[in-house]
This record gives structure tokens, C-alpha cells and sequence, in this order.
């Protein structure tokens, strides 16, 4: 079977790939698509251009990877301009940029019932090797874009470099971040949740101050809506260029249904059910994720787990589908004693138990836990009480401690959360027991902030900012800019950036690196450099 070339050129051309993804924001601007969203609504052309979502790949192995994309001409309209019939897309995979050592082809047949969304699991590929792929459609290409597959299971590795990402709020700002993601050289991106916001959208979209047409504004309740609400987000120029440049694993938090969900319950609505169906099917329909995740009865498998060789595992968790309502109240309570009563889950029992068991079996130097709330506690109030947010792991204790004393009874080596939702960034000790000050440090925390949730304006620094001194195991707070953050991991040392840039409310904004810490071998804990 043909194999990329060992040529010494080979990462240079890799680096100019990644740049032009990059450079030319997106796909929608390689393919000649018009990147302002008003003109999708005006194309009316009988022969009109299907890809206007993008491409993506996804949950990479170390012989596949999922190739993603969804015919949708006019996605703001009814029918998003396909017909109501299922019908083929043409997919191929080669191991060079310019398609002329195609490795595998086929065609995959698309049903309207799934949006048109085409999802392919390309079977037999070389581990550890880049590749590209292109969609077709009645005669019309999408650019070339590039995927990554995992080191075959076991193998020696060195080095792994990721960049974890959350919070996107549309109408907060631009994505600058994910052009610099874009034309970084990366194994992989992962998204840890709000990959869409479910509030309704201002005809001025916001803070981006361009038009949203009419049919994506309202707040979706409905799959349709739910289809357009991804489709305008999908439109974002740079967050296509990043999908076309890496492979993404992906988990969700709660507003890709509804603020603050448990379970099928929310605050003030005890029966979301009919929402989230609709909810968990577009989020299928928009990500590159395999057959196993297609939601089945309202209820969607998420929480999975991947091998980077000897070096690394990887369990992305669903910490929202099947937890408990959140015993001691909605968001911000005291403690209570009904959250340590030991029948109360985060995970659910078998996404727990699975979780445990792989955390057991791992031989891997660092197990790293994608997670989409903060794991470490937050008091808000130090001796005046015991004020926490119960939205996170704070609200069940229990559940967190039976996870901690498993890192710590079974030894796992280098246990690392990477963490979502706050819109701030977090760098924690996690400790055994919260409870005890004296308890032993056994996992080390990277929360990062949003992409563009909250904008430029200065949210959460004066907010949390007080409570940080009750913390002494917060080792780093920043609530006030906008970013990603870049995680290298070799075999000895972990090495975290805090990626930044200095705007959201324009597309070219600068990025800086805000800080940086080390988390070394066998030693929980990290520390600024």
C-alpha cells in the first residue's frame, strides 16, 4: 500500500499546506464560496455548490479516520436546496496534497434524514501518517483538506501535540483562534464542549456586526432550526480552516441543548426530552463522528477513548447526558450533605465504570481526561460557607471522589483533566479529597477559556478573581481573555501554553502566549514557566 513520502521536505510541505488552510480563511474561501452569509440565502443557480459547510475529519484510529461533510446549497432555507431523496458523494483519501497517490475511494450514500450529512470511516490506512481527502458531488470538488491517524497501539512515541478548544458563542465575536489552530502544526484538536449556543441571534449578529439571515436567528427548538443553527456556525471562515487542517475529537457541554442540563431536566423544565432528541441529531449530523455515536431513542453514545502508542490515552467524557440532577441546586448553593450520598453520578454507572476499568488497564505515561467541567473546587466564599457551583464536579462530590481515589489507588501514571466551559483559565491541583486540606495532590487541571464566549469585556476576572485566594490549589487564574491552549506532551514533561488573542471582535487579531507551565513525570501538579 502506498505511504506518504520519507523525502526531508516532507514537513515543510506539510507547513505550507496548514499555512494556506489557513491564509486563505477557510473553505468556504478556497472553494469560492462567498464567506458573508448573506450571500448563501442568494444563490439560486440550478447546479449550485453543495459544500458550503465545510469538510472535517474526526475520531482518528491508527489504521482510519472519519471523513466528514453535509450537502447543504442553501442551508437557511427549507430543504437547505437538496431534494427530499437519498443520493451519493464521492470521497477520496490520498498521501499527498496535490491527489496523485490516492490510497482509497468510494462513495457514500446520504440520506435527508440525516440532513444530507455524509459521514465516512475510511478503514486501512498506515499508522501515524498524514493524509488528504476530498469530497465530490455532481461534479463539484471541495478543497483539499489534510487528517492525521494515531500511532499504531503500543508503539514507541515521543512527543504528541494537541490543542483543546471550548466555548464559541457566535454572536460574541470572531473566531481568530482557530486560524492560528489552522496553520499550527498539530496531531489533533480537541473540542471540549458549547460548540453551539442555543439562545436566540440579533439580525446584526452581534458582536461580529454582520448580517444573520432570518432563519437562523430564532433560538432552535426544532431539528430544523437546530440544522441552521449549526449551519451558520459552520459558515465561520476559520473554524472551517481548522477542521481542514486536523483531525477533531469532539465532546459536548450544555448549550448545545439547553444552560445547565442534567439528565433530560434543566432549571425550571423538568422534560427537555423532545429538545434534546433534536439537539443530540444535529449535533451528529455536524461532526465527524462514527456510526457508533448516530443518536438512537432520543440518547447518543459520546464518551469514547483513543491510544497515542505507548505514550498517551485519551478518554473524552459526557458529563452531561447521564447525570444526576444536581442534589444540593441549579448552579450557585451552598454544599450539601445529599451530594456525597454515594447513588449520586456525574458519568452514569456505565460510563463510570468504563472510565475506571480503561484508567486501570492504562499503561500509557499520561492519561489525559477530556472533560467539559472544571474538576477542581471553587469556593466562592472561603470560611464563611461552603458556596460552590454545582454545575460542575463541585456539585457531586461523591462522584469526583470515587474518580480521585481510583487515580490514586490504582497509581494511575500522570493523571491530566483538560477542561472546558468557564470562559476563563484555570491551572489546578485536584486533589484526593476537597474535604481534607491535607490530602495528596493526584492529578494535575488545564481549564481553558472560550473562543469568543463573553468577548472583549472583562467578565470573569472580577468575578472570580476574589474567590481564587481561597484556593490555594488554583495555581493559575485568567478570566479576561480569549484563546486556546496548546499541550505538548513527551515523555518526561508536559508542556501547556496558554495560546491568546488580543481580540475577538475582528478577524485579524494577533495571538500572543499568554503563560506557560510544565507538568513533569510521575509528578501531579504543574508549574509556571
Amino acid at each position: 500500500m502506498p505511504t506518504p513520502p520519507s523525502r526531508p521536505d516532507a514537513a515543510l510541505d506539510r507547513r505550507r499546506f496548514l499555512a494556506a488552510v489557513g491564509g486563505v480563511a477557510g473553505l468556504a474561501v478556497a472553494a469560492q464560496v462567498p464567506a458573508e452569509l448573506s450571500a448563501f440565502a442568494a444563490v439560486r443557480e440550478k447546479d449550485e455548490y453543495p459544500f458550503t459547510l465545510g469538510v472535517a475529519s474526526g475520531d482518528p484510529t491508527s489504521d482510519g479516520v472519519v471523513l466528514w461533510t453535509r450537502l447543504a446549497p442553501r442551508p437557511f432555507e427549507p430543504g437547505y436546496g437538496m431534494r427530499e431523496k437519498t443520493t451519493n458523494v464521492h470521497w477520496r483519501v490520498a498521501s499527498d496534497p496535490a491527489m496523485t497517490r490516492s490510497v482509497r475511494h468510494g462513495t457514500a450514500r446520504v440520506s435527508p434524514a440525516l440532513g444530507h450529512s455524509v459521514h465516512v470511516e475510511v478503514e486501512g490506512l498506515q499508522p501515524d501518517r498524514e493524509y488528504y481527502y476530498q469530497f465530490r458531488y455532481h461534479g463539484h470538488y471541495t478543497p483539499v483538506a489534510r487528517t492525521r491517524t494515531l500511532p499504531a497501539p503500543g508503539a514507541a512515541v515521543n512527543d504528541l501535540t494537541f490543542a483543546f478548544v471550548s466555548c464559541q458563542d457566535y454572536s460574541s465575536g470572531y473566531y481568530p483562534s482557530y486560524r492560528f489552530i489552522a496553520e499550527d502544526d498539530l496531531d489533533l484538536v480537541v473540542h471540549l464542549g458549547d460548540y453551539v449556543y442555543e439562545g436566540s441571534i440579533g439580525a446584526d449578529g452581534g458582536n461580529r456586526r454582520t448580517p444573520v439571515p432570518a432563519a437562523a436567528r430564532p433560538a432552535p427548538r426544532t431539528l430544523d432550526q437546530w440544522r441552521m443553527r449549526y449551519a451558520l456556525y459552520k459558515s465561520d471562515p476559520d473554524l472551517q480552516a481548522a477542521h481542514a487542517a486536523h483531525p477533531f475529537l469532539v465532546t459536548w457541554d450544555d448549550h448545545e441543548v439547553v444552560n445547565d442540563y442534567a439528565g433530560t431536566e434543566a432549571n425550571r423544565q423538568p422534560d427537555i426530552s423532545a429538545l434534546r432528541a433534536a439537539a443530540y441529531q444535529a449535533y451528529y449530523e455536524h461532526q465527524p463522528l462514527r456510526r457508533r455515536s448516530i443518536p438512537v431513542d432520543g440518547n447518543m453514545t459520546l464518551y469514547r477513548r483513543i491510544q497515542y502508542g505507548d505514550l498517551a490515552q485519551l478518554d473524552m467524557l459526557d458529563g452531561r447526558q447521564y447525570r444526576d440532577v444536581p442534589p444540593c441546586g441549579w448552579g450557585e448553593a451552598q454544599a450539601c450533605a445529599a451530594a456525597y450520598d454515594p447513588e449520586i453520578t456525574m458519568l452514569g454507572r456505565p460510563q463510570e465504570k468504563w472510565l475506571l476499568d480503561g484508567l486501570t488497564a492504562s499503561t500509557a505515561r499520561w492519561n489525559i481526561l477530556g472533560n467539559n467541567v472544571m474538576a477542581a473546587r471553587l469556593d466562592h466564599d472561603g470560611a464563611k460557607g461552603e458556596l460552590l457551583w454545582h454545575d460542575a464536579w463541585d456539585g457531586f462530590p461523591a462522584a469526583r471522589n470515587r474518580l480521585t481515589g481510583h487515580i490514586q489507588d490504582v497509581g494511575v501514571r500522570n493523571a491530566v483533566f483538560v477542561t472546558g466551559d468557564w470562559h476563563s483559565t484555570f491551572v489546578n491541583d485536584v486533589k484526593r479529597d476537597f474535604d481534607a486540606p491535607d490530602s495528596p495532590v493526584v492529578a494535575t487541571e488545564f481549564v481553558g477559556t472560550s473562543i469568543s464566549t463573553n468577548g472583549d469585556a472583562p467578565v470573569y476576572g472580577p468575578y472570580y478573581g476574589p474567590m481564587i485566594g481561597f484556593n490555594p490549589h488554583i495555581r493559575f487564574f485568567d478570566g479576561d481573555r480569549r484563546g486556546h491552549v496548546r499541550c505538548t506532551v513527551g515523555r518526561d514533561q508536559w508542556r501547556t501554553d496558554l495560546q491568546m488573542v488580543d481580540t475577538v471582535s475582528r478577524r485579524d487579531a494577533r495571538a500572543y502566549t499568554h503563560a506557560s507551565f510544565v507538568v513533569d513525570d510521575r509528578v501531579p501538579g504543574a508549574r509556571r514557566i
